[in-house]
Parts: structure tokens; C-alpha cells; sequence
């Protein structure tokens, strides 16, 4: 009988309406109060936009093509810190004999396009445990309890699926972490707090003696957002950080993505990864497509040397525009880009890749510097010379024309927050401070100081290398490009003369 209870009453409910209209009641504020009761009832039973995933919808687990430690480049010790915590899933005997609590959480964190994603794919791969992934913002709602609900209904899809596969373990992936585990101000309970409640709570709950055993991993840019009581042991006894790739594990990761890519014979990839410092693994991925579809557009057969140069410019700066300047507009560019050009190769000699005058993204021409080798700490010196680098442009405007234009507004920004660095690293005059107690007063005059005396250098030495700007600008505004060694030949010319 109970099976056709909902059928019963769901056909009752028309003869009913029928009856009290037939007696002459009013039904519309009945109809209306049955609505709202129904309304509530739906949201409470999981059954409505403001209550977490429902028992008939539940998260699709990921059904990705398996993925290895061996396919992800550029992060080999945070993959060795990694498989290390992992072990204790895999080997549960040896742990349990050596009386070892299994980790809870794995914390991930870094730049953005670094590969945590792919590194919590990979532990799901290699520990055998079904995977579940979600965001931190698929816990956000302005409705209270909706996200402590949906962390319950992880949590609970996890173990269900786990056993369901019979998988004696479980993996959940949360990215942007930082959304529902910020820091709680002290002062009134917010949605968020209750999210994270919940989440603190479920955490709590994964006991070693559990089965399945649930390991939570998560990633985040900013961990210095955080909750205490989120990073604590016990809850992620891992922080693992996942940072930019050097240079060999740039060269791994372009190996990896030019596998299934048709590679001219001859291609130095050395060469790309020094000239891709600083690139994350998913912007190094996105140079190997864009210099795939650079050779598709000239109907190459093969990728070549020149298409992945192409692909680094339009992944730092973007496209090329239409834009056209005039000639005196061009000149003028040239001059600008060719002061940087010179400043570079004075300071650090070899580090020009390339001097272009074509626009791209929002420069109307470029210099990409090639770095010798990859740096993590900079002194006085070193940053003295990035500062006089990026003022060469508007050095060299001042020397040819008397006067600067627009054109330096991003070299300016640049030098002042140079400025700010040696500051905040007490390589100035001022010594150790706190940057944070400079008034505006004051970080005005010490950005006086420092760029006024580097640009009187500046000037100065590129001065004595006027035959330089003439020979090399004529060339430059015919073939719009110079290669590092063409303007290094240019400048060796000079010095012989």
C-alpha cells in the first residue's frame, strides 16, 4: 500500500479541488498555500536549486584517460613529495606496522597553470581510487546550509562510489580551496564559516580504520588566505609546493606535448625552454599549439624553429594587430625599442632574442630578452640593470627627439616597482624598513632619486652608441624583426669601427 501512497494523493488532490469549487468555495488561497508547502517540502528533500546534490543527481566522476607522474613535466620534487604520501594508502600494512596515522589531506599550492590538477589525477591513477573533483565555488551559496550540505553529500558520494567499485580507497580533488576556507574574521557566522565547518568536520571524520579511506587533496594560488585551523596537522599534513618549472623541466614538458606533434628535424627545444622563462607548464602547452596552428596557417607539414618563436611572442603578448602607424610614428617606436635593445646587450651582454616592430596584444613593438640562465635571487646590481633596461627606450627618445612619449608608461610602472623591490629588500640609501609605514611622500622621493640618477646613465652610455641607433634602424623598419645574433652583428660592427 505505502508504494501507491504518492499516486493516491496526487489523484485525490484534482477530486478535491473539483469538490470545493462545486460547493462554492474560494480555492485560490488554498491552491496558493499547497504551492508554498510544496515548494519547501521539494527544497528540503534535495529535490531544488537551494539545497547541495540530490540522491538522483549525483557528481559524474571523472572519466579522463588515465594519467601517470610519468606524463606530467617540470614537477619532480613536488611528484616525489607527492607519491610519498601516497605510499601510505597504497602500502596500509607497512604503515600499520609501524604505527603510521595515514595522511588526511594534501595540500597544493602555487602559481596558477602548474599542473595541481594534473597532479591529483595522477594520485587518483596510482593509488587505484575513485576520483571525484569540484570546485570551491560549487559550495558558495547565498542560501544558508546549502554548502555544508553539499560537502556532506561529497564526502558521503565518495565512500558510496568507493565501495560501489569496491576501491578500498577514495580521492576528492577541491580547486580553489581558498573559496570555502578563508579566514574567519571572529564576527558574524557566515555562509562560508558554516561551509567550512562542515568541511573541518568531514575532515575530522576520515579515521585510519575507515574503509574506504578518503584522502582529500586541494589546490590553491593563495595560501596565505587560509584558515588556521584548515592547514593544521591532522587535517593537510602535506603543503606541497607546486612552482614554475626551470628550465630542464620546461625541456620536459615541451618534449611531452611535442610527442604526438609532427617536429622539423633540427628544432633546438633547449632553445625554446631558455627562451620560455618564467612560462607555467600550461602556457608551454599553449606554445606548442600555437605553433601548430602557425604552421597549419603557412600549410607546413612540420612545425619549425620560427613557428615556435612566433608562439612564445603571442603567448606573452598576445596577437598581432592591424594597426598601423605612420612613419614618423614607426621611427620613433624603433628608437624606443632599440634603446631597450642596447641597454640590454650593454648590461648583460647576449640576453636580446629578438627585436620587433610589429604590434602585438597592446605593444606597438618588443624586445624579448633571453636569459642566460634560470635566477631566484637578485642584488642591487642586477636590479639597477633591469631598471636602466626598461628606461633605455625612453632614454633613446630623449636623445633623438628631446622628449619622451606615451609610449614609456608601461617601462615607468615597471622601474617603480623595481624601486618598490630593492626597497622592501633594504638595497637602498633608507636601509631595513617596513615599506608599509613609507608615506606617499616618501616613496616619491626615493623613486626620484633612484630613476633620475639611472636615467642620467642611461642616456649616457647610450649616447656613445648613436652609430648603433642609425645602422640598426634602417634595418629594423625594413624587415620589422632582428634576431638577437643580426643585432649583435650590428653592434660588433660598431665596435670594430
Amino acid at each position: 500500500m505505502r508504494k501507491y501512497t504518492t499516486e493516491i494523493i496526487i489523484g485525490f488532490i484534482p477530486v478535491l479541488i473539483i469538490f470545493f469549487i462545486y460547493i462554492g468555495q474560494n480555492v485560490v488561497p488554498m491552491l496558493l498555500m499547497g504551492m508554498l508547502g510544496f515548494a519547501v517540502v521539494y527544497a528540503a528533500r534535495g529535490k531544488g536549486k537551494l539545497t547541495a546534490l540530490s540522491s538522483q543527481k549525483r557528481r559524474v566522476e571523472a572519466k579522463s584517460a588515465p594519467l601517470t607522474f610519468e606524463q606530467i613535466g617540470g614537477q619532480e620534487r613536488a611528484k616525489q613529495e607527492l607519491v610519498e604520501a601516497l605510499d601510505f594508502l597504497v602500502h596500509q600494512e607497512q604503515i600499520a606496522k609501524l604505527g603510521i596515522r595515514p595522511l588526511k589531506g594534501i595540500l597544493l599550492s602555487g602559481p596558477p597553470g602548474t599542473g595541481k590538477t594534473l597532479l591529483a589525477k595522477a594520485a587518483a591513477q596510482y593509488t587505484d581510487s575513485i576520483y571525484l573533483a569540484a570546485s570551491g565555488s560549487e559550495f558558495v551559496e547565498m542560501y544558508v546550509g546549502v554548502g555544508a550540505g553539499r560537502v556532506r553529500d561529497l564526502f558521503k558520494e565518495a565512500r558510496t562510489k568507493a565501495n560501489k567499485a569496491k576501491k578500498s580507497s577514495a580521492v576528492i580533488f577541491i580547486d580553489e580551496i581558498e573559496v570555502i576556507g578563508g579566514k574567519r574574521d571572529g564576527g558574524q557566522q557566515r555562509e562560508y564559516d558554516q561551509t567550512l565547518n562542515q568541511l573541518l568536520t568531514e575532515m575530522d571524520g576520515i579515521y585510519a580504520n575507515e574503509s574506504p579511506r578518503i584522502l582529500l587533496i586541494a589546490a590553491t594560488n593563495r595560501k596565505e588566505m587560509l584558515d588556521s585551523a584548515l592547514l593544521r596537522p591532522g587535517r593537510f599534513d602535506r603543503h606541497i609546493g607546486v612552482e614554475l618549472p626551470d628550465k630542464k623541466g620546461r625541456l620536459h614538458i615541451l618534449n611531452i606535448h611535442a610527442n604526438n606533434k609532427p617536429i622539423e628535424e633540427g628544432v633546438d627545444l633547449a632553445r625554446i625552454a631558455t627562451e620560455s622563462f618564467g612560462f607555467s607548464g600550461a602556457q608551454l602547452e599553449s606554445v606548442m599549439n600555437e605553433a601548430a596552428i602557425y604552421a597549419m596557417r603557412e600549410k607546413s607539414d612540420k612545425i619549425a624553429e620560427a613557428h615556435l618563436s612566433s608562439a612564445i611572442d603571442k603567448v606573452m603578448m598576445g596577437e598581432k594587430t592591424d594597426r598601423e602607424a605612420s612613419k614618423e610614428e614607426r621611427e620613433r617606436i624603433a628608437l624606443h625599442e632599440l634603446g631597450h635593445a642596447i641597454m640590454a646587450e650593454l648590461v648583460r651582454p647576449g640576453s636580446v632574442s629578438q627585436v620587433a616592430l610589429s604590434p602585438r596584444g597592446q605593444a606597438l613593438g618588443y624586445v624579448r630578452h633571453n636569459p642566460q640562465q634560470d635566477q631566484y635571487l637578485y642584488t642591487k646590481q642586477f636590479l639597477n640593470g633591469q631598471i636602466m633596461i626598461a628606461l633605455g627606450g625612453a632614454a633613446a627618445e630623449e636623445l633623438f627627439y628631446g622628449e619622451r612619449s606615451t609610449g614609456s608608461r608601461g617601462d615607468f610602472d615597471q622601474s617603480m616597482n623595481i624601486v618598490r623591490t630593492l626597497v622592501e629588500s633594504g638595497l637602498t640609501e633608507l636601509g631595513i624598513i617596513d615599506a608599509s609605514m613609507m608615506t606617499r611622500e616618501a616613496w616619491a622621493a626615493v623613486n626620484r632619486s633612484i630613476l633620475d640618477e639611472l636615467m642620467l646613465e642611461t642616456k649616457s652610455m647610450l649616447e656613445s652608441k648613436r652609430e648603433v641607433f642609425k645602422m640598426s634602424l634602417n634595418t629594423l623598419l625594413a624587415e620589422e624583426t632582428l634576431s638577437g645574433n643580426e643585432f649583435r652583428t650590428l653592434l660588433s660592427k660598431h665596435k670594430a669601427a
